[in-house]
């Protein structure tokens, strides 16, 4: 595993980052702003589903914002892949990166429950949000806003 890792980090995209402080801030801010999107489109559709803002018609949000999330979620990926292959040995041995990654694939299983539930396309008995379905928002959110977390941790140690 270290000799992958150690490829990785040999590649010609992470040298390139690990020698233009230029080219690193770009994908970092890139990365930065990824998040801003998947969290930004996350949070309120999550609340949403939960039971907040319950005038708002969850039909017709949840549409966009998932599909907002979706890209964000790519990008963040991209970019952090991008991030990670820089460092790629010492960040495999960074707990919180360890602890990031772990919570990014709880939210996944969680999005993967939700569709294969048929998500949001059914929200509702009876005119309300399914119990199910707001207990996995619930989860989402928490799962999302820790991954946030956990990603800030990884800096400190």
């Amino acid at each position: 595993m270290i000799a992958v890792l150690e490829w990785l980090s040999a590649t010609a995209p992470a040298v390139a980052l690990r020698r233009s402080a230029t080219l690193y801030m770009f994908v970092n801010a890139a990365h930065i702003l990824a998040i801003g999107l998947l969290v930004g489109a996350i949070l309120p559709l999550d609340l949403r589903l939960a039971g907040f803002f319950r005038k708002v018609p969850a039909q017709i949000i949840a549409p966009f914002l998932s599909r907002a999330a979706g890209v964000g979620l790519a990008a963040a990926i991209l970019t952090g892949f991008g991030l990670f292959s820089v460092r790629a040995v010492e960040y495999a041995a960074n707990p919180a990166f360890l602890a990031k990654l772990a919570l990014i694939g709880f939210g996944l299983l969680n999005l993967l429950a939700v569709y294969l539930g048929q998500g949001w396309k059914t929200l509702t008995t009876s005119g309300r949000i399914r119990p199910g379905l707001r207990f996995s928002a619930a989860l989402s959110a928490a799962s999302w806003i820790a991954a946030l977390l956990a990603g800030r941790w990884i800096g400190f140690l």
